[in-house]
């Protein structure tokens, strides 16, 4: 065995005894966040954490996962929203955690073949995302700060919760959605502040591989969003063109972030270009917690690198997925306070690599071990399972397809 593979295998099995540490929590037996820092159920860290349990076989942990699913079905509201704490029912308000349910639910209704498994909190939940649509064509909004970046505004049709819609219509055979989806992100944002009478704004920016991280009338951000990004790529949305696009796009910024000194690590930040005081969209409370480069301003999360490779994995870039791979590897090694071998920390700075979050992070362990069965197997596992989405030719700039107004 090669070094770098045993380095790999190395790093699984420590990823493994993160997860089977963190899977009993103070918190009604439920896996913990991380493993000292963050001991309550969130929702969407442990519902991303599926993807790699589930790609593990673990029986310990694939257990812990069907019990934390069935107790958000029992947690479920009236009206089938998905609570952020999986044992508290009235911690609600998260745009990401019902869609990220949805989504988890298809990959182990997949996995283990029980094709009714919790079926009627799935038709609550996809009854109420329907309702989160302000147009009432599938695409949903959001309000600020209401998914995985709480510390990040996000304002009306976010990149990343679409792309998790995408995925779990697709997982659940509901591709008539997928695909009116799929064309109203394909518009263009609206440019100059100016939207005309029934013309819908997508997510596209004009002259650009990637997609937009929001887009909401005539109001947007056209920052790169590496974990929306990476998911339009694994579920498909991106079509194999802009897939490539991507990619290339991710690579040569990043290149130029390392020769400016923005960037230490051989691995993508989560937003780029990081958002600066004098930018517009600069807040006042980034000041103290979303500097340039850190947090969701640029650090380096272990778990979005996990997605980012398996979309390499997916466009077919697997020398690279490799590369990428390896550099993961050693960064998960790295703690921030524990005498530990692997850290699996949350998040890292941009500037110098250094940890800056919790060890023993679930969805770090997790997200590894997802990315590296994707290099092994030489596929996007689960996604690569679903039927191809039926789609013309998309070349870059391609100009936006008429739509009828709403009702027509």
């Amino acid at each position: 065995m090669r070094r770098e593979d045993r380095h790999i295998e190395e790093t699984k099995r420590a990823a493994l005894e993160v997860l089977r540490h963190n899977a009993h929590g103070p918190y009604r037996g439920l896996p913990r966040t991380a493993g000292w820092g963050y001991p309550e159920p969130y929702t969407r860290d442990l519902m991303i954490a599926a993807l790699g349990i589930l790609a593990s076989g673990d029986r310990h942990l694939m257990a812990s996962l069907r019990r934390v699913l069935e107790t958000l079905a029992h947690n479920q509201s009236a009206r089938g929203h998905i609570s952020s704490l999986v044992h508290d029912p009235e911690d609600r308000g998260a745009s990401d955690c019902t869609p990220l349910f949805l989504m988890a639910l298809g990959m182990y209704r997949q996995v283990t073949g029980e094709a009714d498994f919790l079926e009627e909190a799935a038709q609550k939940s996809l009854t109420w995302m329907d309702y989160q649509s302000p147009s009432d064509r599938v695409i949903v909004s959001q309000q600020p700060t209401s998914d995985w970046r709480d510390e990040q505004w996000v304002l009306g049709y976010g990149l990343f919760v679409n792309t998790v819609v995408y995925a779990y219509l697709r997982f659940f055979e509901q591709a008539g959605k997928a695909e009116i989806l799929r064309e109203r992100m394909g518009h263009f944002v609206v440019r100059g502040g100016f939207q005309r009478r029934h013309k819908y704004e997508g997510l596209v920016v004009p002259q650009q591989a990637h997609f937009a991280m929001w887009s909401y009338k005539v109001y947007r951000s056209d920052r790169f969003d590496l974990l929306g990004n990476s998911l339009a790529i694994l579920s498909g949305l991106a079509s194999p063109t802009r897939s490539d696009a991507i990619v290339s796009w991710v690579e040569a910024k990043c290149a130029a972030l390392r020769e400016t000194g923005w960037l230490a690590l051989d691995l993508p930040p989560c937003l780029m270009p990081f958002i600066r005081p004098e930018d517009s969209d600069w807040l006042p409370r980034y000041e103290q917690y979303n500097q340039p480069g850190e947090y969701h301003n640029g650090g380096v999360w272990p778990f979005i690198c996990g997605f980012y490779v398996a979309a390499l994995v997916a466009a077919g870039h697997h020398r690279l997925a490799k590369r990428r791979l390896m550099a993961l590897t050693e960064l998960v090694r790295v703690a921030r306070e524990k005498p530990v071998a692997f850290g699996f920390n949350e998040w890292f700075r941009a500037q110098d690599g250094t940890p800056q979050g919790q060890d023993w992070q679930t969805w770090s362990a997790a997200m590894y071990l997802y990315a590296a069965a994707c290099v092994e197997q030489n596929k996007a596992l689960f996604f690569c399972d679903l039927a191809p989405p039926a789609r013309p030719h998309e070349p870059l700039g391609e100009p936006p397809q008429p739509v009828p107004p709403d009702g027509a």
